[in-house]
């Protein structure tokens, strides 16, 4: 398989971000005002918003701060939280005109199409970062600091990048993972 295919094979699995309003919010009146919420502080500090489309959450804490989780895109998670603000508006709550959304974390997945030996791919990419203890866990963990990711690798072949704040760290990640293990001669 190409690095080209495995960079196209990349599938966006969750969108992580985080915002605020900018003031303190009473959870337990929202509650009761807001239909299609679920607040219950004894499980869950936060008050949850569900989105069908996207399909999304959005966790609103009593600080104000928000974070989305759930989406499939960067725009998916922009679209849910712009739901959730047309909301608050309706509410009569006070909306940043142009509020900061930070994307913490993009949760893809790849396929290399080729089995991986993950006994000597532990060996071959290095012990320091690498971690597998297949009796614990059936995939190998490797760390990467260019992009700084952290990719899931499994005997199937199947990865999973997580940690990537662009779409373009995951596509990276799949680069340097196949350049990596194609160097040790472990690729098909």
């Amino acid at each position: 398989m190409s690095q080209v295919d495995a960079v196209e094979s990349i599938e966006i699995q969750n969108v992580v971000a985080s915002t605020e309003i900018g003031l303190e919010l009473d959870l337990e009146r929202l509650s009761l005002d807001w239909e299609g919420t679920d607040y219950d502080p004894d499980n869950f500090p936060g008050l949850v918003y569900r989105t069908t489309d996207p399909k999304s959450a959005c966790l609103v804490f009593r600080s104000g701060k928000i974070v989305c989780t759930g989406a499939d895109s960067v725009s998916g998670v922009n679209t849910a939280l712009g739901i959730l603000f047309d909301e608050f508006s309706e509410l009569g709550l006070p909306v940043p005109e142009d509020p900061e959304i930070t994307v913490q974390n993009i949760v893809s997945s790849a396929d290399l199409r080729h089995t991986l030996n993950l006994n000597a791919l532990a060996i071959g990419l290095g012990l320091e970062d690498v971690e597998y203890e297949p009796e614990q866990f059936p995939g190998l963990v490797y760390r990467l600091d260019e992009p700084n990711v952290v990719v899931l690798m499994f005997g199937s072949g199947k990865i999973v990048i997580t940690g990537a704040k662009e779409v373009v760290d995951a596509e990276h990640a799949v680069e340097v993972v196949t350049e990596r293990i194609d160097g040790l001669g472990l690729l098909g």
